[in-house]
């Protein structure tokens, strides 16, 4: 494939009145650096940052010109100089910050996360860091790929990022069945764990149940037992579950740290709910050595490891892609993405307490070049859940929309 010299990309002007001002531009294809790699974008998903870089409610970047995206997945067509690890045809995903290679995240990688202060993926071709670069599972088409970087990524990091991975016979309880709960669904499945789902609708709870690819072995409808909490000791034998895969927030916190174990852990993802934090919850950490730990995405190093798992059992790994469209419909993907946040939104005003969306399918909206593109995932979190510098520090994963080139 001969290189080419323009490539179609959308913007939000800096001027911006939410998504609908964005558009399609041309722009100059880089010429590579010697450790670049110039790919062919194929599909990128969308989430819920996206959707608040779009409508400015992302601190720090408010006036400011970008190309948005962070998730994709994409063709080699070219290499730099030096490169020797990447070659034309080979299918890759960039890793959420290319500048994050292995470790703890720091300002400096949180700064390069794309789709912000660093140009976004919503383009045809972009060039990479050869080293951001991972191969994405031999099973995967370029839409379920795209909806690896955020959802999958942050699942695995939450289950296995410390000193406390998850293993055959652990209990995890997953809040609600958006994104991010979904695919630590089945990573947990696909580790030999026993799963307790919650969710406010029994037909969702029963597709976590029967659907193949899911299989959680306990069910609990949170609107119909509001202390769940005392359902998921019933279910352990008042012993509590090993890992907790927290994506409420204030709202169902204490919850969560009173159905872990003794030194279990408990993985801050979202912030889907409001209410008042008891005072004593500083207490109740401490006195079951509960882990709490924020989960911000995770290295390159991590997302090779997570690649692993999937591609031993695809079967059970495999997203699913609830709507794609072109790659000239962005405007509409970002609406689509947007009514679901709205429908999330009703559901916390009538039932008071949310821990999770709609699974859609699973997988929420995806764009494309050529025949399709944009492709959703299932909805993660609502808005971030840190601190909001000028960088690109504080994200939250919600909702990943795929868009397909």
């Amino acid at each position: 494939m001969s290189i080419p010299q323009k490539s179609r990309q959308y913007l939000l002007p800096a001027g911006r009145e939410g998504y609908k001002s964005l558009t399609i531009t041309e722009a100059e294809v880089p010429k590579l650096k010697a450790n670049d790699v110039l790919v062919k974008v194929h599909a990128a998903s969308l989430q819920y940052r996206d959707l608040a870089i779009a409508n400015e409610f992302y601190g720090g970047l408010n006036g400011r010109e970008i190309v948005p995206g962070s998730d994709m997945s994409g063709e080699v067509i070219a290499v730099g100089q030096d490169v020797t690890d990447r070659k034309a045809g080979d299918r890759v995903c960039a890793n959420f910050s290319p500048a994050h290679l292995y470790g703890d995240p720091t300002a400096a990688t949180m700064d390069a996360a794309l789709g912000a202060v660093a140009p976004g993926v919503l383009t045809e071709y972009r060039s990479f860091p050869s080293e951001s670069l991972v191969r994405i599972p031999a099973h995967f088409s370029y839409q379920q790929a795209s909806t690896l970087p955020c959802a999958a990524f942050t699942a695995y990091n939450a289950l296995n990022g410390r000193g406390n991975p998850i293993k055959a016979g652990d209990t995890v309880l997953v809040l609600g069945t958006g994104g991010v709960s979904i695919w630590a669904l089945q990573l947990a499945v696909t580790s030999g764990a026993t799963v307790i789902t919650t969710s406010s609708s029994d037909e969702k709870l029963k597709i976590a149940e029967k659907t193949e690819k899911l299989g959680a072995k306990h069910l609990i409808n949170y609107r119909n037992t509001p202390d769940w909490e005392e359902e998921v000791l019933k279910i352990t034998n008042g012993v509590g579950v090993d890992h907790v895969v927290e994506v409420g927030g204030q709202g169902t916190m204490y919850k969560s740290i009173k159905s872990v174990r003794f030194g279990g852990g408990v993985y801050v993802i979202g912030i889907l709910t409001h209410g008042d934090i008891p005072q004593d919850i500083f207490r109740l950490i401490l006195d079951r050595a509960a882990e709490v730990r924020g989960i911000l995405i995770g290295s390159v190093a991590q997302f090779k490891d997570m690649v692993k798992p999937i591609e031993v059992s695809p079967e059970k790994t495999t997203p699913v892609i609830d709507k794609v469209f072109a790659f000239e419909d962005g405007v509409a993907a970002f609406a689509h993405l947007e009514s679901q946040h709205q429908e999330k939104a009703r559901r916390v005003r009538s039932v008071g307490t949310v821990m999770g969306t709609a699974i859609r399918g699973a997988n929420t909206a995806t764009v494309g070049h050529g025949s399709k593109w944009f492709a959703t995932v299932p909805r993660l979190c609502s808005r971030s859940t840190r601190p909001r510098p000028a960088s690109d520090r504080s994200f939250h994963h919600t909702a990943p929309s795929s868009l397909r080139l």
